[in-house]
Formats: C-alpha cells, structure tokens, sequence
C-alpha cells in the first residue's frame, strides 16, 4: 500500500501526495513529487488528446480511409492539434495557477504545484506552438497551416478573457471542434459537408454545457469557486441547455446520416450507436454523478468504448465493406 502512494502520474488528475492528506487544506504547501520531465508531460494534457480525433473525421466520411497518402496527412494534422493544443493548455495553466492553487484538486496540477516552474512553462508553451505550426505547413497544407494558428489563436484568447463570458465560452470550445473536422477534411482535400460541420458544432456544445454542470455541480458540493464563469450559469439553464443542444446534436446527425454523400440513407445505421454515446454519457452525468473530464468518460467507460466502437465500426463497414 505504502508502494502505490509513491506512484507518479503523468495524466490522471490525481493527488501526488498520499492520500491521507488529500483533505489538506488548500492553502497547505505541497511538496513536489514528479520529475521535471514527468510534471511538463502532464501539463500538457496528452489524456485530453482523444478530442483532436475529430480531425480523422474527414478522412472517413470521405471513404479516403484506405488510401495511405491521405491517412498519412490526417495524422500528421492530427500531431499538429495535439502539439498546439498542449501549448493551449500551458497558457491555461500559467493563467490560472492562483486559481488553481485555492482548488482543492486542481492545486495539485504541475504548475500550482511547484513541480514545474513558470519560466519553464512560458518557454515550453512557445516551441510546442512552433512545432505544430511548422509541422502543419511543411508536411501537410497552407490551410491546415492556418487553422492550427487560428486553433493556438482561440485557445490563447479563450484563456486570457473569453473563458470568463458566459455562453460564449461554451460556443468558443464548439469552434475550435470545427476547426477540427474542417482541418481534417482540408488534410485530404475532402469537402466537409455543412450538415457534418454543423453536427460537430452541436455536439462541442453538448460537451461544452454538459462540462459546465458537472463544474457548477462539484463546486456546489465543495463550496470552492476556482472558475468565476460559474457564477453566472445557474442548474436550471444549464440543464435547458443541454437538452436544448442534446435535440439539435441527434437532429443534426440524423439529416446528415440520411443524405450522406457516399452511401446516401445506409449511413442511418450509424444513428443507434451515436444516438446510445450520448444517452450514455447523460446518464453518466445526472444519474451517476460522474465529474471525471470528458476524456476520461469517453476513454474509459465500457458504455461509452463500446458506443465508439459500434459507430466507427458500423461506418467502416458501410463506407470500405459494403459500398
């Protein structure tokens, strides 16, 4: 038992302090316990990477899954949001780490921490937003190019003020998803239909208000208020909002399923399956109280893999098999 307390970790929002003292304070000095290396891995969030496989998106709706140039392209642009994604969340947290240092989970992040110094994160942010970039407009497109700044741009304004507006937060996240399957279909030089754009856009905005109340809910129950957005979002609104975008995220798939452009109305297969992952991940939240992140629901839930496995699974078929 003493072995497990000594256990680092990389990418789990966990505690590096035994358990023990997990109900210390928030104000209590928390001894450093990850190497430099292990402390910068973690403070770039590589669990939180599972979203940017929205990029792949293009790449099958597009039936181009089995040409290798084209799965080489969606996943260097894939590598590319990874890295300017990880330099987001370095700003996030040089930000917030006074915040976060009053949070009785989140001071345990790196940065508030101690176990990375500031001037380490404001140099390492930089090079992973130079390498995303460069990798972006050398190995992929000019346009691809673009949006990873545009991507860096956001999550840089989101961070800094737009993170603290109410509702427009939730809608700045659901662009940078766009941006996302938009980047990904220009990576194949595959057009990314409206009705599949819009339907990324809904579903960003089902996590985005869904993340809002397990925040509201868990700071409830804590009484702490480490994101003052909150303030401003009440239960009842946020649950109008999720039903709200729920309808409009089965809705928009739905019409896009029905009118897909390569297999026409056969895509509709694919609607149980999606149609399960969000049902599922409701549940989760109202019934089970989960807080875990997005990430680590979709990640490691049975429901959830399985959802995600049936919908990939069943759009192969439909698109390579088949077709």
């Amino acid at each position: 038992m003493l072995a497990s307390f000594e256990m680092e970790t990389i990418t789990s929002e966990q505690p590096t302090v035994p358990a023990g003292h997990a109900d210390a304070s928030a104000d209590e000095s928390v001894l450093p316990r990850r190497s430099p290396l292990r402390a910068a891995i973690k403070t770039g969030r590589p669990q939180e990477w599972i979203k940017n496989v929205f990029v792949f998106a293009g790449l099958l709706f597009s039936g181009k899954f089995n040409d290798p140039s084209a799965v080489l392209e969606a996943t260097l642009a894939f590598i590319a949001f990874c890295g300017i994604s990880s330099a987001g969340y370095y700003v996030n947290d040089l930000v917030d780490v006074e915040l976060d240092r009053m949070h009785p989970k989140k001071r345990f992040r790196p940065l508030a921490a101690g176990e990375l110094s500031e001037r380490a994160a404001m140099t390492i942010a930089p090079l992973l937003a130079i390498g995303a970039v460069g990798l972006a407009f050398a190995t992929v497109n000019w346009e691809v190019g673009l949006m990873v700044v545009g991507y860096g741009i956001a999550q840089v304004a989101y961070s800094l003020g737009l993170k603290q507006i109410v509702i427009v937060d939730v809608m700045v996240l659901a662009g940078l998803f766009i941006l996302r399957v938009a980047a990904g279909a220009s990576a194949v030089d595959a057009h990314a239909s409206e009705w599949l754009l819009l339907c990324t856009g809904m579903i960003a905005l089902f996590l985005g208000f869904t993340k809002r109340r397990q925040e509201a809910v868990s700071e409830l129950h804590e009484g702490t208020s480490s994101r003052p957005v909150l303030e401003h979002y009440s239960l009842p609104f946020l649950d109008q909002m999720v039903a709200m975008v729920t309808t409009g995220t089965v809705i928009s798939y739905s019409i896009y399923a029905v009118n897909s452009p390569i297999v026409g109305s056969e895509m509709m297969w694919t609607i149980p399956p999606m149609v399960y992952g969000i049902f599922r991940y409701l549940y989760l939240i109202y019934d089970r109280s989960d807080d875990r992140s997005i990430a680590a629901m979709v990640s490691k839930d049975k429901g959830m893999i399985a959802a995600g496995a049936a919908f990939v699974t069943v759009a192969f078929l439909l698109l390579y098999v088949f077709n």
